[in-house]
């Protein structure tokens, strides 16, 4: 076979792949945003077949005969070519590792699991979720010792995530946050200048909550003919393909943010994937570079652009027409500061800018406990409570606002929640080399144009896709790698002016 024909049967079987990959991601979605609970079990299996399928197809002979044929050769493909042959190449060699009966017995594992947090979640008892959380872990140490691992065991799990990113370089970075950030609370705890806050908690219908959000998702450029909203517990947003970006919610009638924030949030992701690069599509490079990089920009829109007061110049009249009369009369300085309140709170998802990085240092430094043999599953609840009196100054009182709180665990995702404050810490990076190349950047918040920022980002990050590795694209578009300095500069420069310190 000439190496023009090899390549065209590679793409052809990776278009295959990735079409079982798709069908996957709807099942997924189905699973978590209403599909009856008799039907999960069933949907597990199903789940678990063509996961195993897919899996197969990553680690075929067919596959194994591409690999040999075509990467030593490779720089006489196409530059698309080239790239997906590598990270099919890296998946091979990660999973080829793995016996797929054990991979398929993890993803149904998996599958259950999530079934069984939300259970145990509802009825704040750890000792239900527990039994599939050993097996959980137990199965990812096994995995790092297929795949090996350089250094911290933990490394190989945050590679999954963010490649390129070690332990080494999360503990320095995450320790110069701590050591800002924990004195900047208690400095907030002791100014008299504290927000009013009690008019964000009346009753907001969430008819009207749904049709503000919906405003701003079109504001900021989502496409509603390339996506749907929908609701559910645990707030996400899944690609299929750029055609088919999905976003979820989850309604509070007495406290607005959670929606409205949390569809920001996800309408980031999702900008991200309706504007990868149409050839991408069918590739395994059809998503983000990393989910570091997912999440700068979930974080830009929801922490950085959607708390600005220039974003709320435009936008406080529009929520005031849709929140009835509770915003009647206020003024937006007060509105503003009230939506930056800083204070510890015991829930990930509903913490403030300046309070979040410490609930993702909380789980890290947890997760890495636990793969190094330091922590115990059966002393997780106490370990967890005591690192948030430790570090926020307050205790949960029960499982459901302590270590159930999250699904990650649940799915497996180890070594996923350190992505949440490297995205933080490069979208605070990227956001200042942003302003620079777009000096007009306030004044388009203050119209509601927020058009030449997707386009901005869409030119330097979506289009891109996983085509890059993170640390490579961000050195590309700020000149340097990944430091916490930028997100400290913001978060004392915004926190010292809002609470006069």
């Amino acid at each position: 076979m000439r190496l023009s024909e090899s390549e065209t049967s590679f793409m052809e079987y990776v278009k295959k792949m990735e079409a079982f990959n798709e069908a996957l991601q709807l099942i997924y979605w189905d699973l978590r945003t209403g599909a009856p609970k008799k039907g999960v079990k069933q949907r597990s299996q199903v789940v678990g077949v063509l996961s195993n399928e897919y899996f197969q197809m990553s680690i075929s002979e067919e596959m194994a005969a591409f690999i040999a044929k075509l990467y030593g050769r490779k720089q006489e493909l196409s530059e698309l070519v080239q790239k997906t042959l590598e990270e099919c190449k890296r998946v091979y060699d990660q999973n080829k590792k793995i016996p797929p009966k054990e991979y398929k017995e993890y993803v149904i594992l998996q599958t259950e699991a999530e079934s069984v947090w939300e259970e145990a979640r509802e009825k704040s008892d750890f000792s239900m979720f527990k039994p599939y959380l050993e097996q959980l872990v137990h199965f990812n140490k096994k995995f790092i010792e297929y795949w090996g691992h350089r250094g911290n065991k933990y490394n190989t799990l945050l590679d999954l995530y963010e490649p390129g990113v070690t332990v080494e370089t999360i503990d320095k970075e995450f320790e110069t946050l701590k050591e800002v950030i924990i004195p900047l609370i208690k400095n907030i705890q002791e100014s008299e200048n504290q927000p009013e806050t009690d008019f964000l908690y009346q009753s907001f219908s969430k008819e009207k909550q749904k049709e503000f959000s919906l405003k701003i998702l079109g504001q900021m450029g989502y496409d509603f003919e390339a996506g749907r909203l929908d609701e559910t517990v645990h707030p996400f947003a899944t690609g299929l393909n750029p055609g088919d970006v999905r976003i979820t919610t989850r309604y509070d009638d007495c406290d607005w943010r959670m929606a409205i924030f949390g569809i920001i949030h996800e309408g980031g992701h999702a900008l991200y994937e309706q504007n990868i690069s149409e050839e991408l599509i069918g590739t395994p490079l059809c998503t983000g570079t990393s989910m570091g990089i997912h999440e700068s920009q979930s974080l830009f829109y929801e922490n950085i652009l959607a708390r600005d007061r220039s974003f709320w110049e435009y936008n406080f009249e529009v929520l005031q027409k849709y929140a009835g009369r509770q915003l009647d009369h206020i003024s937006i300085d007060e509105f503003y500061h009230a939506i930056n309140k800083a204070e510890p709170s015991l829930i990930r998802i509903e913490s403030d800018n300046l309070t979040y990085p410490l609930h993702i240092i909380i789980r890290y430094e947890i997760e890495k406990g636990l793969f190094n043999n330091e922590i115990s599953i059966n002393d997780l609840p106490e370990i967890w409570n005591n690192k948030y009196e430790q570090y926020l100054g307050i205790r949960p009182k029960n499982d459901a606002e302590g270590v159930l709180q999250d699904v990650h665990w649940a799915a497996g995702s180890f070594g996923y929640f350190p992505s949440y404050l490297l995205g933080y810490m490069y979208a605070a990076q990227i956001k200042n080399t942003m302003v620079k190349a777009i000096p007009e950047y306030d004044g388009l918040l203050k119209t509601g144009n927020l058009e030449p920022i997707k386009q901005w980002l869409s030119k330097h990050i979506y289009r891109y896709g996983k085509t890059k590795k993170p640390l490579e694209l961000i050195k590309e578009i700020t000149g340097e790698g990944l430091s916490a300095k930028y997100l400290t500069d913001y978060l004392v420069k915004k926190y010292t002016a809002l609470y006069e310190l």
